[in-house]
């Protein structure tokens, strides 16, 4: 026979499900309600909000500029800020090559900027804006003639200007440091003719496309030439030396006597 077992048997086992049971739904919802709680207070208080902004890498524009450009601001809700439009909006700058906004911590927010580095100067009406790798003219405010770049006159062409741009970045630092002025002087044959002048009292007149390749040979050539006399050095094609007084103030050549014959 089946075991008969009595209903009054089970009323303490099913009170003590009914109770868990109770006490899981009741632990849930009190966790919800926290963390509800929590949410509210966090958003409420100064640690859901922008309290700092760090900008590395300025150095063409200041911080300050760029955290405008992007327009985010202290006080600003941590979560309202999109990082991706941020960084759509300063590429946009020609003189940038690469942006990262990111969060930091729980009230920070960090711009980090790699800005084109410096090829070169090119004088304009209120001084001498920056050349950089990429060929884009940056405005500055500098008035004085530089010293840390050589300074780029009468480009006129822009395909020769970005040319020699290029050709800029690819000479060694010793070199580039020794070159004070890069003068486009196009023919009619060739658009890419240059005249340089160096530091060192040298004038150099080469062609952009052969330039780096060539001119980073310079100071070898300055060796077998020596520093007594200073003159004009011609990489146009091959590698040709004349002093600036041969060149410039040729001396006449000595007229031969002739004796007047008498009748």
């Amino acid at each position: 026979m089946d075991k008969i077992i009595d209903i009054e048997d089970r009323i303490p086992t099913l009170r003590e499900r009914r109770k868990k049971r109770t006490n899981r739904k009741f632990t849930l919802l009190l966790v919800i309600f926290l963390f509800t709680l929590l949410g509210l207070l966090y958003f409420q208080s100064p640690y859901s909000h922008v309290q700092s902004i760090v900008v590395k890498g300025a150095n063409l524009a200041t911080g300050d500029e760029y955290i405008e450009r992007t327009g985010i601001q202290e006080g600003q809700s941590m979560w309202e800020i999109r990082t991706s439009n941020a960084e759509e909006i300063l590429l946009k700058n020609d003189w940038l090559q690469d942006v990262t906004v990111k969060r930091t911590g729980l009230t920070s927010v960090t711009i980090e900027v790699t800005e084109w580095k410096k090829a070169a100067y090119i004088q304009s009406e209120g001084g001498f804006d920056l050349v950089l790798e990429n060929g884009t003219v940056y405005h500055s405010t500098q008035k004085m003639a530089p010293v840390d770049a050589p300074v780029l006159n009468s480009f006129e062409n822009p395909k020769a200007l970005n040319r020699m741009v290029k050709e800029l970045a690819k000479l060694k630092g010793e070199v580039l440091s020794m070159i004070s002025q890069i003068e486009s002087v196009p023919s009619k044959s060739d658009p890419y003719r240059i005249r340089l002048f160096m530091n060192d009292g040298f004038e150099i007149r080469a062609v952009i496309p052969s330039f780096a390749e060539k001119m980073n040979y310079y100071p070898s050539i300055i060796a077998q030439i020596g520093e007594s006399e200073k003159g004009v050095i011609d990489i146009e094609v091959g590698s040709f030396f004349q002093t600036y007084v041969d060149m410039y103030n040729p001396q006449p050549k000595e007229e031969e006597e002739v004796e007047e014959t008498s009748e």
